[in-house]
């Protein structure tokens, strides 16, 4: 079949492939055929064209990047612009491959023209009927092989065009190669589109709410800060001591009410009942004051002013129980209270663990054996006339748990000491003995027998004391840290020695008279 005929049976290869073999043979190093068709198509493309398609894409891309970031697109927004864009990509990807296979198809035009030159002729050149390498297979396979490995060749001779070769033996060009696309696609703004949409989205900025600050207090006058009850709080609290708040109260209602409110006004202070006068006081006015002690939140109470069983037994009934049970401390001052009037207040207040006997003349030996509770710790007795060794023993059986214990008795003798156990060495740490007058040297040598964990022990007024009694105490007491031997005229200079020797814990001595 002659080039005319076939031109006309295939129109691929016919037409305007006749008039472009020239361009496709500049350009494909063969003439006519599909090459040509192609080649007319899309024309030569130039460096300066390809340069002007990449600088309109970055310019796009760009415009899409600034587009998203000023309105905030939405998921579907964004990626129908990624979706744009990937189109404008591959027509990118698409000119850049034609420019570079049109350099390298040239380079191998050029090189296979001069290789046919120096070997064609009617000797060197093929046998008629039969294509030549050089002019058309020869230089497809290595565009083929360039770009699409070696194993071009056997797909272009079977793959294209049912195997059939265009006119001057030429094959259809390969197709793109997907990997270049996809590998240039990852880098273009389709990519950061995904990027952005597989992006963790930072949560909500929530703003907290405005905090509405309380307006400062205004007063007006003096006399309104004076009546402020939270101003007088803190007033009281940190520019009066405990004692110089006894006669606040006694100023006006509003300080009185601020100085009750709270326990903390009256710590370390004393109710006390002077019962003469509470007497001549109306039964309204008693009512108040015993009230008070509750209100107040006070756990010491004093009865003095020749108290006697009526007005214990009065201070019973008028103490609730909650208030009876926050006494802990009860002192007896110059009293006419007897036996029965103390185990009335003893029984009531139960939470009492300290008491003070001083000038009761009315209470017994007996009381104290039928009264004292194990409870009590701290105990004290003076100037109780009625006092005697008996009462050592009540204090020395029935208080297990006794930790200070004062005594001022004139008719205590030696045996006294004598009752105390080792029982009470565990817990009995200090020990006064006033103006005990029959107290000598063998009533030291049961203490520091039955007593060794002493830590304060007081001879003070035992006047019969003296330096052989000084050395008991130094040898047999080492924990001692405060001694005091004043007004005992047997003790002299070799008593000191013995102090200095062995009392090493020694804090303080007390020599006056």
């Amino acid at each position: 079949m002659s080039e005319g005929e076939n031109r006309e049976a295939k129109p691929g290869w016919g037409g305007e492939g006749s008039a472009g073999a020239g361009v496709g043979r500049d350009r494909w190093g063969c003439g006519g055929g599909g090459g040509g068709r192609r080649a007319g198509a899309r024309g030569p493309v130039s460096i300066a064209a390809v340069e002007r398609a990449s600088k309109r894409e970055r310019q796009e891309e760009n415009e899409l990047a600034k587009a998203a970031a000023a309105d905030g697109w939405t998921d579907g927004r964004l990626a129908a612009a990624a979706w744009s864009d990937m189109s404008m990509s591959a027509q990118g990807v698409v000119e850049r491959a034609s420019a570079e296979l049109s350099k390298r198809i040239n380079g191998l035009g050029l090189r296979s023209s001069s290789a046919s030159a120096g070997s064609g002729g009617p000797t060197g050149g093929p046998p008629p009927g039969t294509h030549s390498p050089s002019k058309g297979t020869s230089v497809m396979e290595r565009v083929t092989n360039v770009f699409c490995g070696s194993s071009s060749s056997s797909s272009a001779a079977n793959g294209f065009n049912g195997g059939h070769r265009g006119p001057g033996g030429c094959l259809p060009p390969p197709p793109d190669k997907p990997s270049r696309f996809l590998a240039l696609r990852s880098t273009s703004a389709v990519g950061k589109a995904h990027a952005a949409l597989r992006a963790p989205r930072p949560p909500p900025r929530t703003v907290p709410p405005p905090q509405v600050k309380a307006a400062p207090r205004v007063w007006h006058s003096w006399s309104d800060l004076m009546m402020d009850e939270r101003f007088l709080a803190r007033f009281f609290h940190v520019y009066f001591a405990p004692s110089d708040r006894k006669t606040l109260p006694q100023v006006c209602s509003v300080w009185r009410d601020v100085l009750y409110s709270s326990p903390r006004f009256w710590t370390g202070l004393a109710m006390v009942a002077r019962c003469r006068e509470l007497r001549g006081a109306t039964v309204e006015s008693r009512r108040r004051f015993y009230n008070s002690v509750h209100v107040r939140g006070m756990d010491t109470v004093v009865l003095s002013g020749a108290a006697s069983d009526d007005d214990a037994l009065e201070l019973v009934r008028q103490l609730s129980a909650p208030a009876a049970r926050r006494i802990h401390s009860l002192s007896l001052r110059c009293c006419a209270v007897t036996d029965r009037g103390l185990e009335s207040l003893l029984a009531h207040m139960q939470g009492l663990f300290q008491l003070s006997l001083s000038g009761c003349n009315e209470v017994t030996e007996a009381g104290l054996w039928a009264c004292l509770s194990p409870r009590i710790v701290s105990l004290g007795i003076a100037d109780c006339i009625n006092i005697a060794d008996e009462a050592v023993g009540a204090v020395a059986q029935l208080l297990p748990s006794l930790y200070e214990f004062s005594l001022q008795a004139y008719h205590v003798t030696d045996a006294a000491l004598g009752y105390f156990s080792p029982k009470q060495s565990a817990t009995l740490s200090i020990l006064r003995l006033h103006s005990c007058w029959e107290l000598t040297n063998h009533g030291v040598v049961n203490i520091v027998h039955s007593l060794p964990n002493l830590t304060v022990l007081s001879l003070s007024g035992c006047s019969k004391i003296t330096d052989d009694g000084v050395e008991l105490v130094a040898e047999n007491l080492p924990k001692l840290r405060s001694l005091d031997i004043s007004w005992c005229p047997r003790i002299t200079d070799a008593a000191l020695e013995y102090i200095a020797c062995d009392l090493t814990q020694l804090e303080e001595l007390t020599l006056d008279r």
